[in-house]
């Protein structure tokens, strides 16, 4: 029997610390009837969500260090593959269990069933989420915990809470999708979200108890959106970024990227004069237009006492979260020096031929290939398998010998924020650049950090860059992509084939596995095209499209469409007056909505402020930006 705390309130999942390690590892069962159900959490907006179990948020996994997890992941989503992946875990020798498609896994088709089995020998704050592409902002992620029998803060604290941060979306991602990657969108302008969540919900009340320590688990669950984090009248002690114990450091508030954990903990007050809010606050800087109807900010509250009101956060006039590059790790690890490889990346976004807007590494825009690239890797034979080139054109793979110091330079060509996730290791984060910085300059080397922080996502910044380097120590096939949803859909990422030989030698794919693929209707054997004759002829392998034609540019893509839709508008416009009853004065004010403003009337951003009007260009009602909380 599972332990009574996998069974979690769906609105604050919480459990007591684990006093003492059991003796003999346990083995944890968990049933996920994968399928769709209705939720609303921000209580605006009911729509499909993929629940588990038609519970929704989703359970927490639990486990202890060295205990084996089954998940048997059964799909009936009816309409839709999807995978599980274990967000942070290493999967040391099963990395057929990592559920990344088309990389380590065929997708599940509906109807379908698949199980993942390993053991976790990691202890921290993880989570779990589909990657199939852009499925989990439809609800497919929840928390993953792995406690600690020899947590080194232990002592530190009473009682461990989990905290999760996201944005939320109205429509399925299916529809805006089909918005996005498209070329009446040629500056790849991302979707914005509506909502702001904690424990995805608007809600959430979190009692606690006087004079209490609390281990706080902080994990951002979003598709885009990183969060300002703080809790009003508290300051707290950071210990763990994405599972890696760091030392002490006291800190106000957070910036906590999409994809990635902090555990911090904070002492509760000794007195119940009053209860305090909890904000986290969408870094708007990253969105390209601020829609009206935004609601950028979850806020909670710590209860001290439940009679008591819940109070509205005070503004915050600027943003000042902890530099967590300076945090040091508690194992003292020192730079890893000498790397007998560098990888330059350079990022960007381009339009191609189909007018949509793409990501690249190198300039080159990711294509999943036909045959997942781990079995590729255990397909292929001796040299075949170190050659990068039977992987794809478009899969951008790297093939590392064992063992090695490998340094990943990221050069940002882009105006976007790029929260950058590697599966399979941590990194240490040698160099960090401040936005507008330009490309790394090597001549820099000097001010390396001798105990750089470690942790497996990191924020890449405007026009910046970054110098991570970590140990070529887990033989399989590790993706390495920007964490914001819409940009892996835009081909951001790449794939580190890491020691194919040594792979080849003690990794066996499960039957249930292959028949996943054989259902997805997917070959198991060949290189990205599927040829098993000639390794190196990759015809037939998915590509992208062609470049744009010499002297096209998103300017001239922008303008050109909005000419096609003007053109059409006004081809409507001449029927309509020619065939239509052209309406009197009183019926073309009411069909405008005449001097109805019911619209903004009682709008609110969520914590209880109603937005204000203002004139806007050209006399319109626009809410007033200054009105919002925590702006």
């Amino acid at each position: 029997m599972l332990p009574k705390c996998v069974s979690i309130c769906s609105r604050l999942w919480t459990c007591g610390i684990f006093v003492a390690a059991l003796a003999v590892a346990e083995t944890r069962v968990y049933d996920f009837e994968i399928g769709w159900a209705n939720r609303n959490p921000d209580g605006r907006h009911e729509r499909r969500v993929i629940a588990i179990n038609d519970q929704w948020p989703l359970p927490t996994i639990e486990a202890t260090v060295g205990d084996r997890i089954v998940v048997n992941a059964h799909n009936h989503l009816g309409d839709k593959s999807t995978s599980l992946h274990f967000h942070g875990l290493f999967q040391n020798g099963t990395n057929h269990m990592d559920g990344s498609i088309g990389v380590t896994q065929c997708p599940i088709p509906p109807g379908a069933s698949m199980t993942y089995d390993f053991v976790v020998d990691q202890p921290g704050t993880y989570w779990y989420h589909s990657h199939e592409t852009a499925q989990y902002p439809d609800g497919l992620r929840g928390p993953m915990i792995v406690h600690d029998p020899d947590h080194p803060y232990a002592e530190l604290y009473d009682e461990e809470l989990v905290l999760t941060l996201s944005d939320w979306y109205h429509e399925e991602m299916s529809q805006i999708m089909k918005d996005f990657l498209t070329v009446t969108n040629p500056t790849g302008a991302e979707p914005v979200p509506q909502s702001a969540l904690q424990n995805d919900t608007h809600d959430l009340q979190v009692p606690v108890t006087p004079g209490k320590r609390y281990f706080l688990r902080i994990i951002n669950l979003s598709a885009f959106a990183s969060h300002y984090f703080w809790i009003e009248g508290h300051d707290f002690e950071i210990i763990e970024l994405d599972g890696v114990y760091h030392e002490p450091t006291k800190a106000e508030m957070l910036y906590v990227t999409a994809a990635q954990r902090v555990g911090v903990i904070f002492t509760a007050k000794n007195e119940t004069s009053r209860n305090y809010a909890m904000v986290a606050a969408m870094d708007q800087e990253m969105f390209d237009v601020i829609p009206d109807d935004l609601i950028p900010n979850a806020v909670s509250h710590l209860v001290y006492d439940a009679s008591k009101p819940l109070p509205v956060p005070e503004p915050v006039d600027e943003f000042e979260p902890i530099d967590d590059f300076n945090l040091i790790p508690t194992d003292r690890e020192e730079i890893f020096k000498n790397p007998a490889r560098t990888i330059t990346l350079n990022v960007s976004m381009e339009n191609l031929g189909d007018g949509a807007n793409y990501a690249f590494f190198n300039n080159i825009t990711y294509k999943t290939p036909v045959v997942p690239t781990l079995f590729t890797a255990l397909s292929a034979s001796g040299d075949d398998a170190m050659d990068p080139l039977i992987y794809g054109d478009y899969t951008n793979s790297f093939v590392l010998d064992q063992g090695e110091v490998i340094e990943l330079v990221l050069n940002n060509k882009d105006d976007g924020k790029h929260p950058f996730h590697m599966h399979g290791h941590n990194f240490q984060v040698i160099v960090r650049s401040e936005e507008n910085a330009g490309a790394w300059d090597p001549a820099e080397a000097d001010d390396f950090p001798e105990i750089p922080m470690k942790r497996d996502t990191v924020m890449l910044q405007p026009q910046g860059n970054l110098v991570l380097r970590f140990r070529s120590d887990n033989p399989g096939i590790w993706q390495f992509h920007c964490h914001v949803e819409w940009h892996m859909k835009q081909g951001l990422l790449l794939t580190l084939v890491e020691a194919p030989l040594a792979l080849q030698k003690t990794l066996n794919i499960p039957a249930d596995h292959l028949a996943v693929c054989k259902a997805a209707k997917m070959p198991t054997e060949g290189n990205a095209a599927g040829n098993t004759v000639d390794w190196l002829d990759l015809t037939g392998q998915p590509s992208p499209p062609k470049p744009l034609p010499d002297g096209f540019t998103p300017r001239g893509i922008v303008a050109l469409v909005f000419s096609i839709i003007s053109g059409l508008i006004g081809t409507v416009v001449i029927f309509w007056y020619a065939y239509g009853d052209i309406p009197d004065e009183s019926e073309e004010e009411q069909a405008l909505g005449g001097d109805d403003r019911s619209g903004y009337e009682g709008l609110s951003n969520g914590n209880g402020h109603s937005f204000e009007e203002d004139e806007g260009p050209n006399g319109s009602r626009v809410p007033d930006e200054t009105a919002r909380l925590l702006n």
